[in-house]
């Protein structure tokens, strides 16, 4: 019996690390060589799910230039997304604790949507083409709050590193009204129903097989 491929998360991620260690699979990580700033002038034209679908797969495909060998390869990709004068907007991971509190205030008493691409791709060998995807998308709405209380979130939690500039996983939780999606594990960086259904699909996973996507 053949011995199955490495799979392999695109990501130094440690959200998205713990979120895969609860499958029960041994993994590896790599740090893909993509910069996904400079497709950002694709986004009006793809819109949300299909531009995230696009950094995606640009994360999984250059992932070949860091993994040797034969490999599945575990990449996805999430955007907040905002609606503002009649057209979707992409905020970014904020990088700084002040930048971090002016977006927590931004999206204050507001809905937005994380939308979160994942892609498990085979990497070189007779499946070098096998590709799966799912999209996963969360509605969430923040309560009405002050920049004295997103201040002081930030600075305590230091959300520098997600898009939203919330983590639901610590005291970000309360800054929330409500959350409408199937899979809370998605806004923690990956939804883990979806990535299930995908490495049942690859074999990685007990349970039917599915057909590629």
């Amino acid at each position: 019996m053949n011995e199955p491929l490495p799979l392999i998360l695109a990501s130094t991620s440690r959200w998205r690390a713990e979120l895969l260690a609860r499958l029960d699979l041994p993994f590896g990580q790599c740090a893909p060589p993509y910069d996904e700033r400079a497709e950002d002038h694709h986004f009006e034209a793809d819109g949300p799910e299909a531009f995230a679908l696009r950094l995606a797969r640009g994360k999984a495909v250059a992932s070949a230039a860091v993994v040797e060998g034969e490999a599945w390869v575990l990449a996805a990709d999430q955007l907040a997304v905002l609606r503002e004068r009649g057209r979707d907007v992409v905020l970014h991971k904020p990088g700084t604790v002040e930048a971090a509190a002016d977006q927590l205030m931004r999206l204050a008493g507001r809905e937005h949507r994380l939308i979160t691409a994942v892609v498990l791709h085979h990497l070189r060998g007779p499946q070098s083409q096998a590709q799966r995807h799912a999209i996963d998308e969360q509605r969430l709405t923040m309560r009405a709050f002050g920049h004295a209380e997103a201040q002081a979130y930030a600075e305590r939690y230091r959300p520098v590193d997600s898009c939203g500039a919330y983590h639901i996983e610590d005291a970000g939780i309360r800054l929330f009204e409500r959350i409408e999606g199937g899979d809370f594990t998605s806004i923690m960086g990956l939804p883990l129903l979806a990535v299930c259904r995908l490495l049942r699909g690859a074999g990685l996973l007990p349970g039917d097989v599915g057909e590629p996507q």
